[in-house]
């Protein structure tokens, strides 16, 4: 039996700076499910307008700013898509961690995962 046969591959990548090693929780299958997402030019738009929220959507009339995010209903109107369709783009970029939901009421807000587009960044380095 051959040395390593039987060992679980490692989930992880790592990043070198310097000396440093970091853990990058990034692995191929969620690299390629990234990649899917991104191949779609409504999600990777949706990506570059919340990288500065400000510039292109107004606050919420109930949170006033955009720490938590946008509101769906906002990114839906300036998408210019069917609610449907931008709830199912949403919903998969946040399955693959791009984005962060969090919820005020019956309110949606989505803002970028930074985390996880450095890590995929770093992945595809």
């Amino acid at each position: 039996m051959a040395l390593g046969r039987n060992r679980r591959k490692n989930r992880f990548s790592f990043l070198y700076i310097g000396i440093y090693r970091y853990v990058c929780a990034m692995n191929k299958k969620m690299a390629v499910e990234i990649s899917k997402s991104l191949a779609n030019p409504a999600r990777l738009q949706i990506l570059e307008w919340l990288k500065a929220p400000a510039d292109h959507f107004p606050p919420h009339e109930t949170v006033k700013h955009f720490n938590d995010g946008v509101c769906v209903t906002y990114i839906q109107e300036k998408a210019g898509l069917s609610q449907s369709t931008i709830s199912t783009y949403l919903t998969n970029m946040e399955k693959c961690e791009l984005l962060i939901l969090t919820k005020h009421g019956k309110w949606s807000y989505f803002k970028r995962n930074e985390k996880t587009l450095q890590a995929f960044a770093a992945y595809i380095l």
